[in-house]
């Protein structure tokens, strides 16, 4: 029997959601765009009319969005600050919750969100695209398989120029909105990456962050290198730069060989996957898809068959208590302990 498409609304009609977002809808197979909602009510109502959606609301509208009942789960792509009173209000309202990274800004947030979404028997997925992507999950079977062998260094980096006065970059400036710089807009990739790539938990982090422009990048850090100790001898070195040319990947050293994923994070260019493994060279390219689509329907089966879905709000947490705690490192410039499981919720 052929499952009727899941319902959404789309909260924040930013840059993300109108490249991005939006469009996905026109490639999914089980979800459906219902309504979008925006601070903007000429931008809500054009959006609406060009991507299909029957209702738009704005914020101030938002409990009206959320008791329509063909509107079963919200998209939040807000700024990060209004991710959790978003997603809250949503679960509240007996809404699925598929929110963007990072889930929120503090470790409070993230709680209060498992927490509301657990009472009210709730579904909440955090958008990690590379959770559905081909290329991403060839890496991940490739390190699961033991052909790597005891995996020992993982580089990563996310680097792009943000404009300062190019169009939505404000909030992300804003310290209150964004809740950090480089690290939570585009670091967050790598320090998710590598926890799922491995399956382990980081305890140990150090950090360095810099701003060259201190005009523009006053309230967050321009640039951020940081350390990440696991478990097994395995060392993680990454970056992440609102200065700097956009480059994105992944390298995974191990006993027997190494892989590299370039780009890794991008949804917008053909993918590589290559390495030597024992001196053999591989290398496999993966074209352009409709990542968001493949993220719309993996939550929208999660609804359906009533399953949790992966990543989940504690997968969220941890990023964020990762995050926290390379923030504290780069302020007191020395290794800290990051006791992730005190916290996982």
């Amino acid at each position: 029997m052929k499952r009727k498409r899941v319902g959404y609304a789309v909260v924040g009609l930013g840059r993300i959601s109108q490249r991005a977002i939006l469009p996905a809808f026109r490639h999914s197979k089980r979800a459906k765009l219902v309504a979008v909602v925006s601070g903007d009510a000429e931008k809500a109502q054009r959006l609406a009319a060009e991507f299909g959606a029957r209702a738009w609301h704005t914020y101030d509208d938002y409990d009206r969005c959320l008791a329509n009942p063909d509107v079963e789960a919200v998209f939040v792509a807000t700024d990060n600050a209004s991710h959790a009173p978003f997603s809250v209000r949503a679960a509240r309202a007996g809404r699925h919750v598929l929110c963007e990274k990072p889930m929120a800004t503090t470790v409070g947030e993230c709680r209060q969100m498992i927490r509301t979404c657990r009472e009210h028997n709730v579904r909440l997925m955090i958008a990690y695209r590379k959770y559905f992507e081909p290329a991403s999950q060839a890496l991940k079977n490739l390190v699961a398989s033991g052909k790597l062998g005891q995996l020992k260094i993982i580089h990563s980096a996310f680097t792009f120029t943000l404009a300062p006065g190019k169009r939505g970059a404000a909030w992300h400036l804003d310290s209150r909105a964004s809740g950090g710089g480089a690290l939570v807009d585009v670091g967050i990739y790598c320090v998710n990456a590598v926890r799922w790539l491995t399956g382990a938990e980081p305890v140990e982090a150090n950090a360095y962050s810099w701003s060259e422009d201190r005009k523009h990048f006053r309230d967050v850090e321009e640039s951020i290198g940081f350390q990440l100790k696991f478990p097994d001898s395995l060392f993680v070195q990454a970056s992440a730069s609102f200065g700097a040319a956009r480059a994105t990947f992944l390298n995974v050293i191990g006993e027997k060989g190494w892989a590299a994923l370039d780009p890794a994070f991008t949804y917008d260019e053909e993918r590589r996957l290559f390495g030597k493994i024992e001196g053999r060279w591989f290398e496999k390219r993966f074209k352009v898809i409709d990542e968001f689509a493949l993220e719309l329907d993996a939550f929208a089966d999660c609804i359906r068959r009533g399953r949790e879905p992966e990543p989940n709000g504690r997968e969220g947490l941890r990023d964020v208590i990762v995050m926290q705690a390379i923030y504290q490192a780069a302020r007191e410039g020395k290794w800290l302990s990051i006791g992730i499981s005190r916290h996982a919720g």
